[in-house]
């Protein structure tokens, strides 16, 4: 492997010993020259012995070691530059155009079968508290852990939000070091395509260990904050089938994400999820002193503010030694009511405020039968409040069961080793966004509910819901 150890000349710092690869990408390179001076790739000009090095080849440059390397650039944010495209009237654009154009959120390059990140970051990005937590969080990219990479993902999100189409190589770099098999090659050299919803529960573990809740001052039994908004709990329950006589056994389980499993009944994504709660397994018994059948019955007994759902879409075949699809057709939908699934103490605490959301969804109802406008009195908007979404002694709950549809991770393809990834993330009521690595564009709210399976074009393998808010006239107050 051609490793050097160079040195690296920036204004008037110098950095020894930065280790050069030319077996990786130049982007690579640039990535590790980003975490040391805070100067984008986009901004970099690397010089060796007057040689510009390019962001997809070494070639024409020449590295040894203890070479000094000059590096251009700054790192100031407000540089002006000169505009790379002319500036165009919106009657002369096209759709993709007027995308970009408009408010479109950024885009990710892909850096080789890297979809399945982008997808990830993509749908993780729409949760604000999220974005709130990263921005609270003290830290450089230094060495290579859980403290990295919840870094490497807070640069990258602001660099986002400065509306940049970049490519996320700190990421990539950081979770390849910790997770090799995001880092295997195929024979051509580039990377292997690997499952993205492996890649989100990666990202989720290392900001759980790392990432401290928004608002620590309000109640919460959890401490950090993927525990408040993202996870939830199980009450279990073991019976034994054989066995009449053997007491029950019952635990509790944490979970960060629900499982849909597809079989040939299910045809909705709630029938899939129910069906996972309740299941025949093999276990010991102490009673009968030999394995048995026991019925495992399990109930959310805590919902979190954000409900991960995750079909089981992929199963392995020994002969083609692939994670083979599953194609099939399952629902699912924009509001989903998570009530069935809770136990009954938790179903009684939901009541309170589901009973306030029936009594405003049932005014608004009276109000459209009798074709008047539900936020307007004489053609005056009322000024309207949100109302809590998590239980006042539990930040990061949810304490109604319901939910809104915020991301949808998708895949096209065969098998979870090929094929393509794609995020689709609301951004307004009507409109969603289909982030397609750097390609991002609008599409219709509508176009959504047709990822749900049964052919080879894109299909749901992630859903990321987050709480349905209340918002209600605060009295007296019009705008």
């Amino acid at each position: 492997m051609p490793l050097f150890k160079v040195n690296i000349k920036w204004g008037r710092e110098t950095f020894k010993d930065v280790e050069v690869n030319t077996d990786e990408d130049p982007l690579v390179f640039k990535a590790q020259l980003y975490a040391l001076t805070g100067v984008i790739p986009e901004r970099q000009k690397v010089m060796f012995k007057g040689s510009s090095l390019k962001d997809d080849t070494w070639n024409g440059i020449k590295v040894e070691n203890n070479c000094t390397v000059l590096l251009m650039g700054s790192k100031e944010e407000d540089l002006p530059v000169e505009p790379v495209v002319k500036p165009r009237f919106v009657e002369d654009m096209n759709d993709s155009e007027l995308a970009s154009a408009s408010n479109v959120p950024a885009g990710l390059a892909n850096l080789g079968n890297t979809c399945y990140m982008n997808a990830t970051v993509q749908c993780l990005k729409t949760v604000p508290e999220l974005r709130d937590a990263l921005r609270n969080f003290k830290g450089g990219m230094s060495g290579i852990s859980a403290h990295t990479v919840t870094a490497a993902l807070r640069d990258l999100y602001e660099l986002m939000d400065k509306g940049l189409s970049i490519p996320p190589i700190m990421l990539l770099q950081v979770l390849q070091m910790i997770f090799p098999r995001f880092a295997e090659k195929n024979e051509n050299g580039t990377f292997v395509q690997q499952d993205a919803n492996e890649c989100w529960t990666e990202i989720v573990r290392m900001l759980q260990q790392k990432l401290e809740s928004v608002n620590s001052d309000k109640p919460s039994s959890n401490k950090y904050f993927v525990d408040q908004f993202f996870g939830g709990v199980f009450d279990v329950e073991l019976k034994c089938d054989e066995a009449g006589n053997e007491p029950v056994s019952k635990s509790e389980e944490n979970f960060l994400q629900l499982s849909c499993f597809i079989s040939q009944d299910v045809k909705h994504m709630h029938t899939g999820l129910l069906s996972k709660l309740q299941e025949k397994i093999t276990k010991h018994s102490k009673v009968l002193d030999r394995d048995a059948i026991f019925t495992r019955t399990s109930r959310i007994k805590r919902l979190p503010a954000y409900l991960t759902v995750q079909f089981v879409r992929f199963y392995y075949k020994e002969k083609e030694a692939i994670n083979a699809k599953i194609l099939k057709e399952v629902k699912y939908p924009f509001e989903f009511d998570a009530y069935d699934l809770c136990t009954p103490e938790l179903q009684n605490a939901l009541k309170p405020m589901r009973d306030r959301f029936k009594e405003y969804d049932d005014k608004k109802a009276l109000v459209a039968k009798m074709k008047k406008n539900p936020d307007t009195e004489d053609g005056v908007k009322e000024d309207l409040e949100k109302q809590p979404v998590y239980f006042e002694n539990d930040l990061g709950s949810n304490n109604s069961g319901l939910y809104t549809l915020q991301a949808v991770l998708t895949h096209r393809g065969r098998s979870s080793s090929s094929g393509h990834y794609v995020a689709w993330i609301k951004h307004t009521n009507d409109t969603w966004m289909k982030c397609d690595d750097d390609v991002v564009t609008p599409v219709p709210k509508e176009s959504i509910l047709k990822l749900c399976g049964g052919g080879d074009w894109h299909v749901a393998y992630v859903l990321l819901y987050g709480p349905r808010i209340l918002e209600i006239p605060v009295n007296g107050k019009k705008s």
